[in-house]
């Protein structure tokens, strides 16, 4: 098999704050105390199953938000972070998450969702940000993992994105795009 088909590009997308590098550091087993707000984009590099996944976490500040269609181009899969306990701010996620739903970029590419930040005192659950998102009212959804987490206790994570990734794989062991 070719190495370009042994490689998946992921690209981790949410507002600023959801805990994107957290979580990215974390499954790359760096130092979580010391992050600051990502002004650009982080690329890492795991390995899993023998395939590489390229995951590309981009700064979620609304000055960055513009610029992440800069990024869509061949990308597999989709991980979207919300947080979790940022009541205020569920719209404002819920409108940007709908618009990368219907770019035309990232048809076909999987979706992970990580209700982040679970471990924080009044979180929402995962089926009330679910509900906030409107994920059930698209009339033709990506295909969608959805997970409450926690990037600090590493609860749910490895699980979910390994559990997502398997999916993209599939049984044949080639990655495989999904139609929106």
């Amino acid at each position: 098999m070719k190495q370009k088909e042994r490689e998946l590009r992921l690209l981790m997308l949410g507002l600023d704050n959801a805990g994107k590098t957290t979580i990215l550091k974390k499954f790359n087993g760096e130092d979580i105390d010391t992050i600051s707000p990502t002004l650009g984009f982080n690329i890492k590099t795991l390995e899993h199953r023998g395939f590489k996944l390229n995951i590309w976490d981009v700064g979620g500040q609304r000055s960055l938000r513009s610029y992440w269609r800069n990024y869509f181009e061949s990308t597999d899969g989709l991980i979207w972070v919300v947080d979790s306990a940022d009541h205020q701010r569920m719209q404002d996620c819920q409108r940007e998450l709908q618009s990368l739903l219907v770019e035309e970029c990232l048809v076909g590419a999987t979706l992970l969702i990580f209700a982040n930040k679970q471990d924080l005192p009044g979180a929402l659950s995962s089926n009330a940000i679910r509900e906030a998102l409107e994920l059930d009212s698209n009339p033709q959804p990506p295909l969608v993992a959805f997970q409450g987490c926690s990037a600090v206790t590493w609860e749910n994570l490895i699980k979910c994105l390994l559990d997502h990734i398997a999916s993209m794989i599939g049984n044949n062991n080639t990655p495989k795009r999904f139609a929106v």
